[in-house]
């Protein structure tokens, strides 16, 4: 039984006081002790946690701060980004820990907390963390553990980036300094070439002294139970005058060595080891070198049995007379990859002009389980009207995978060459890609090659203010574009392949989707592909700002806008639904807040969105027929508001979140309803009114989020979009902004969107998802898709994914599209939709393609 009647505003220290001096070494405060959220740290747990983690949280409730361990029943908030760096928590119950297997070691676990918003006042009377004392068992402050950049559990020594493995993360990574000056003796060294005679002999090798020519990213190895204090390593490819041959750096070496091994720094090795290479790995493509690749043997550095011994030479002190070879490039130009073939291996240097936000991919083949971080950037080079379409995954360098923002100078080397049937090709990023922006090309060994001066010279030519017309972050971002045609697999695959995988997804029963929905994680996008009927269909113009301010649509949006919002203030007379009908879809599907809630007031949208679109039980068909027929039997104005009472009800059709449990455990969020945004135009079946009231859960994602937009890059808010568009920070400084909203969102031409009703073959289940179309080539999504005139009819536009310009240079409007809704009825198609959990609640459902019945291929 916990024990402890903390008074009301008793604040962190007292809770922790009264915590320490309880006889349980368990405190559940009468008063909930209200802290803010400034560190989140994750590494490796020795329990066996179901993802094979723990996490250390450093709260403070703004005198005050404490490093506490955070029990394994609250991952599930850390993963879906509830609990949070900049958020407030309310504590109800905390304990505390010896570590029995050492002498003198405890701390705190947050065994049970709440969370509320962005903040409660703590953050923002912060100026300095410098002023945020650090509270320990001891009252003295000497016990370093508690605020140490270390676990708090024994057994580990270093904590892993908070969203991926690759990235280092903590103090015990050495920057890279320039090396200082130092002699080495050249007189007994070995070439590369000669290293097969000491392997075979297993004689000690002589030093080595050698160029670096690529580097990989970091990868991680570690598993639970396993005794290696920093299980990392990294592959290098290093040249001398014999040839070129891998090296591969080992385990607490990593944090030493790798950020000052980079590409062009000599090194002279000794003590290292020989062992037979691992040839199941990829490899960089360096064919412009005329040396040889020795790839049977790879040099090992190793922390001991023997200890390693590098030495960095500084560029000065590199000497002609060791003829090492020099950093070579292959750089192309967007026309030059046109030629190239798949998988083939290039360099190039770009423009800025698109950032995508950060998402996640899960390795499912991984224990524990791991995700791999990339983004999607567009870039010009002026060789082409169309710009390189970049995959980037993260390469180690987290410092400018975070910082890519438009305007930019953005080099990547080692990219490889990807083809897709019926779109543009693309690049994505390979194991040994290294990335370089603005800031950090000086003295890069790029910088004297022809093409790189050339694309400078290209740059000067351009004014600044045209280029930035044109460049946007953020939004939904998915390529390659499904296929044309869809054959679905026989045996199960894994979802979470490139969105680009379209055609070869197995088919989900859309009953199923709850569950993939409730498992994933923070801003995981998966694909799946369902069968089904479009049942109901909404078109909503957005933003909603400039329909509900006082200001004439007009004077607000261009004219593509201004002719969807022309005649659509109201739904057409042929495909207008009942009253009654029209009232459930306002009800049973809640919509954002009003365009000033989503600008003044992200955090309250954000919440009543995610509480009301993602929680609710199901309903089974008994229960429904049961309501109906208790409003039978009441009077007739107790039967109007028994009616209403029931539509709202329908509600309770949408998915229960995965992330929100019980408030007392996990956390709570607001429970108030969203002001409901009416369609402009809407459709639906003529049997949808009979075969909803059968259907016994319904998947709704709520309605349209800025995040899900693409929005014009503002150089006044670089920060805050970086912000936004990158993944939660694991550290809270007050230079970080507590709302990552703009005052302004400014779309890139979206005049609206479709909520879609897709209704499961066996109309047991439905799912709502929204749907985009591309209005014009500068929305991002447009770069590379087919531009294939169509009939602007509802359907080509959802197997197309855009609309078409008209012959006086308009679109459609929004009645006028709705009119050509009818043809979906009992059309049996297949939808696929790309599913991200945005975080916070929010799920992202967006419908990418849909295949009519002769775009599907029978197996």
């Amino acid at each position: 039984m916990a024990e402890g009647s903390e008074t009301a505003g008793a604040g962190l220290q007292d809770a922790l006081e009264r915590l320490c001096s309880s006889r349980t070494l368990r405190l559940k405060p009468e008063t909930p002790v209200c802290v803010a959220v400034i560190g989140l740290d994750r590494y490796l747990s020795d329990e066996r946690v179901t993802d094979g983690y723990s996490y250390d949280v450093t709260v403070t409730d703004g005198r005050w701060r404490v490093k506490c361990h955070l029990s394994s029943a609250l991952h599930p908030l850390v993963q879906s980004n509830a609990l949070r760096c900049g958020s407030c928590v309310s504590v109800t119950q905390l304990s505390f820990v010896y570590d029995e297997r050492r002498v003198g070691q405890s701390y705190v676990c947050l065994e049970e907390l709440e969370c509320g918003g962005e903040d409660a006042g703590i953050l923002s009377s912060i100026k300095t963390l410098n002023a945020l004392r650090w509270w320990t068992r001891d009252e003295i402050g000497n016990s370093m553990l508690w605020h140490a950049d270390a676990p708090l559990q024994s057994g580990r020594k270093h904590y892993l980036s908070l969203w991926n493995n690759e990235d280092p993360h903590g103090g015990v990574w050495i920057p890279s300094t320039p090396p200082p000056d130092t002699v080495i003796d050249v007189s007994k060294i070995c070439l590369l070439g000669d290293l097969d005679v000491f392997f075979a002999s297993s004689r000690r090798p002589l030093p080595l002294l050698v160029r670096v020519l690529h580097r990989s990213r970091l990868r991680y190895y570690g598993k639970p139970g396993q005794n290696i204090d920093f299980p990392f390593q990294a592959y290098f490819e290093v040249a001398d005058q014999s040839g070129v041959m891998s090296m591969v750096l080992w385990n607490d070496l990593c944090p030493e060595w790798y950020h000052r091994l980079v590409v062009g720094s000599v090194v002279y090795l000794q003590h290292y080891s020989l062992k037979k290479s691992y040839q199941n790995r990829s490899r960089p493509q360096i064919s412009s070198l005329p040396l040889l690749s020795f790839t049977n043997i790879e040099i090992c550095l190793n922390p001991r049995s023997p200890s390693a011994v590098i030495t960095v030479i500084p560029p000065k002190g590199v000497q002609p007379q060791w003829s090492l070879p020099d950093i070579t490039y292959n750089f192309s130009t967007r026309h030059e990859i046109e030629s190239l073939s798949s998988n083939q291996a290039c360099d190039v240097i770009g423009l800025v002009t698109y950032v995508g936000r950060v998402e996640r991919i899960r390795n499912r083949n991984s224990i524990p389980e791991k995700f791999w971080t990339y983004r999607w950037v567009h870039a010009v080079d002026g060789s082409s009207g169309s710009p390189f379409i970049l995959e980037i995954f993260a390469s180690s360098q987290p410092d400018i995978f975070n910082n890519i923002c438009p305007m930019t100078y953005l080099v990547c080397t080692q990219m490889r060459v990807c083809r897709e049937a019926c779109c543009s090709v693309y690049l994505t990023s390979s194991t040994e890609t290294q990335l370089f922006i603005t800031g950090c090309h000086k003295k890069q060994p790029y910088v004297s090659d022809p093409k790189v001066k050339a694309f400078i010279q290209w740059t000067k030519t351009l004014k600044d203010s045209v280029i930035l017309r044109k460049t946007a972050v953020g939004g939904h971002y998915c390529y390659p574009p499904p296929s044309p045609t869809f054959t679905p697999h026989t045996t199960t695959a894994n979802t979470t392949a490139a969105a680009g995988q379209g055609a070869s997804l197995p088919l989900m029963a859309v009953a199923d989707l709850q569950g993939e929905i409730e498992s994933l994680q923070y801003r995981e996008c998966r694909r799946f592909a369902i069968q089904g009927h479009i049942t109901a269909v909404r078109y909503h113009h957005w933003p909603q700002k400039a329909l509900q301010s006082g200001v004439t649509a007009e004077q607000n949006t261009p004219q593509r806008i201004q002719q969807l919002e022309g005649g659509s203030v109201a739904p057409s007379g042929g495909s207008a639904p009942s009253s009654s009908t029209g009232n459930m879809e306002q009800s049973e599907r809640p919509s954002a807040a009003p365009p000033s809630d989503s600008t003044s007031s992200p955090k309250r949208r954000r919440i009543e969105q995610g509480s009301k679109a993602l929680q609710g039980p199901y309903w089974t068909r008994a229960k429904v027929q049961s309501e109906r027929q208790m409003k039978l039997l009441e009077e007739e104005e107790e039967e109007e508001e028994g009616g209403e009472e029931g539509e709202s009800n329908q509600t309770t059709w949408t998915a229960q979140s995965p992330q929100i449990t019980d408030n007392s455990e996990t956390g709570s969020v607001p429970d108030s309803q969203p002001p409901i945004v009416q369609p402009s135009a809407s459709w639906e079946s003529s049997m949808w009114p009979l075969l909803k009231q059968d259907v016994t859960s319904c998947i709704s994602c709520g309605s349209l989020d800025p995040e899900s937009v693409p929005e014009r890059f503002r150089f006044d808010d670089r920060d805050v979009l970086l912000h936004r568009i990158n993944l939660s920070p694991s550290r809270w400084t007050p230079d970080v902004p507590l709302s990552t909203s703009s005052e302004t969102h400014t779309p890139v031409d979206c005049a609206g969107y479709l909520t879609l009703t897709v209704l499961g073959l066996n109309q047991q289940a439905a799912v709502d998802a929204l749907f985009i179309p591309v209005f014009s080539p500068e929305d991002p999504r447009g770069v590379g898709m087919p531009a294939r005139v169509h009939d602007n009819t509802l359907m080509s536009c959802l197997s197309s994914g855009h609309m078409c310009v008209q012959a006086n240079d308009t679109h459609l409007s929004a009645e006028a599209l709705m009119s050509s809704a009818p043809a979906l009825e009992e059309e049996r198609l297949v939808c696929v939709l790309d599913v991200c959990l945005l975080g916070q609640n929010k799920v992202e459902i967006m419908c990418s393609k849909i295949y009519r019945t002769a775009d599907i291929t029978p197996v």
